[in-house]
């Protein structure tokens, strides 16, 4: 993600900044965001460890939801419902995909 980042415009025409820059904080975010959810399986009681994802998870959507709020100046609720709309749609795709 953060090499097609990088690489989608220089950032002179649209005003998105040096692609080096957009490129290591998309990279960035995407580890901290892919390594939130997985530390709580380091938990060995694996109930315990799914209550704690899902806690994480809820407060990754939540943060996606205010940083949209904030940057895009969308409504907050909007964004909120549209966030948990696209992690419901997640969610279903790893159940479909789980029982196949």
């Amino acid at each position: 993600m953060a090499f097609a980042e990088g690489l989608s415009d220089t950032g002179e025409h649209t005003g998105r900044g040096h692609p080096g820059i957009r490129g290591s904080i998309v990279g960035g975010m995407t580890f901290v965001g892919g390594i939130l959810h997985t530390l709580p399986f380091l938990i060995s009681n694996l109930t315990m460890a799914l209550y704690f994802a899902y806690i994480v998870v809820g407060l990754e959507l939540i943060a996606i939801g205010y940083i949209r709020y904030h940057f895009f100046k969308l409504s907050f609720w909007l964004s909120i419902a549209q966030v948990v709309f696209g992690g419901v749609l997640v969610f279903l795709a790893g159940i479909l995909i789980g029982s196949a």
